[in-house]
């Protein structure tokens, strides 16, 4: 790629100080008129590279072989080696490794130092306490975001969450790394979708290029997350909790909790000594996945409605007492 040619350009002329067309065409792999035209590129642009004719001359850089040319501060190489040394889930691959040793050649020798201990100062364990180690990331990860670099199409096998398989046609444009969990924002013959990566069973680059990325990717991510989660609010329950289990709820609901009426705490009450509950309305996907999340809470919270989710909530509460009403010692209550 020709980006990848003018970078490896900028990192030998600050090596050599100075080369020549037809050495730099040897270690780039093209023609010598090439070599020449990614140079005069490279000048045209306003990156500080000029010839110098005469036996003996080449092409040198402003400043000799010196320059930073990354034009990194510090901080900003630390920053980078500190994210780097958290990627992956195992060994870095093979290009992340040629990338960083071109940038540690062409950032300034008082940096190295602190970009390399940068490199191992900061681990990520994103699994919860008393849960299993986050799987590796699926194995088409790399092919995949080898069709969002190039821009080509990908044909992938796929399982839906219903377990169908199905050959799609996609056009990549990002990965997503959500709880734990990667998607595929892709363009589909059906508009934008998001693909599970451990759901893709098998993907192969296409010939077929792929058109050209959007232009906000966040923007989509964000409105693609607001369909999911509609589709996960179906149904809706009133509820009232009590003041000490609001911050616990709200932490556990997260944007499925919305409340209703609140009152900041040590706001007088109309019952002295007495902090009413707060009302707040919970959604969940189904009925049933509702009343199983909202069983949990205990007295704390109490639900006043709809009759539906009382009444699975009944239904949970027989079937526990069913099970376990029968385990009290003798002589108990």
């Amino acid at each position: 790629m020709r980006a990848e040619r003018l970078v490896t350009t900028l990192l030998l002329l600050q090596r050599h100080g100075r080369v020549t067309a037809g050495q730099l065409a040897e270690h780039t792999g093209v023609s010598v008129p090439t070599a020449r035209r990614d140079l005069e590129s490279l000048s045209s642009a306003g990156v500080p590279v000029y010839a110098q004719p005469g036996r003996g001359g080449g092409w040198e850089l402003v400043g000799g072989a010196r320059t930073d040319l990354s034009g990194l501060a510090e901080a900003e190489v630390q920053a980078i080696f500190l994210l780097v040394g958290a990627a992956g889930d195992g060994p870095h691959p093979p290009a992340l490794l040629s990338a960083l040793r071109k940038l540690v050649r062409a950032i300034p020798a008082p940096f190295r130092e602190t970009a390399d201990i940068a490199s191992s100062a900061l681990l990520i364990d994103d699994s919860g306490w008393g849960a299993e180690a986050r799987e590796p990331a699926p194995i088409h990860a790399d092919t995949v975001r080898t069709a969002i670099v190039k821009r080509r199409c990908l044909e992938v096998s796929y399982l839906d969450s219903a377990g169908r398989q199905s050959e799609r046609l996609i056009e990549p444009w990002g990965l997503v790394l959500k709880d734990g969990t990667r998607y595929v924002v892709a363009g589909t013959t059906r508009g934008h979708r998001l693909l599970r990566l451990d759901r893709i069973t098998a993907a192969q680059l296409s010939a077929q290029p792929a058109g050209p990325p959007p232009t906000d990717l966040p923007s989509l991510w964000a409105e693609a997350v607001t369909t999911v989660e509609a589709r996960r609010s179906m149904v809706s329950a009133t509820v009232l909790v009590e003041r000490r289990a609001l911050a616990a709820t709200r932490r556990h609901f997260g944007r499925h909790l919305l409340v209703v009426e609140d009152r900041e705490p040590g706001e007088p009450s109309s019952i002295p000594g007495h902090e009413p509950p707060t009302e707040a309305i919970v959604t969940a996907h189904t009925v049933l996945a509702l009343a199983e999340q909202l069983a949990g809470w205990g007295s704390v919270l109490t639900v006043t409605g709809p009759p539906a989710v009382q009444d699975e909530l009944a239904r949970i509460g027989r079937a526990l007492v069913e099970s376990y009403g029968s385990t009290a010692s003798p002589g108990e209550d």
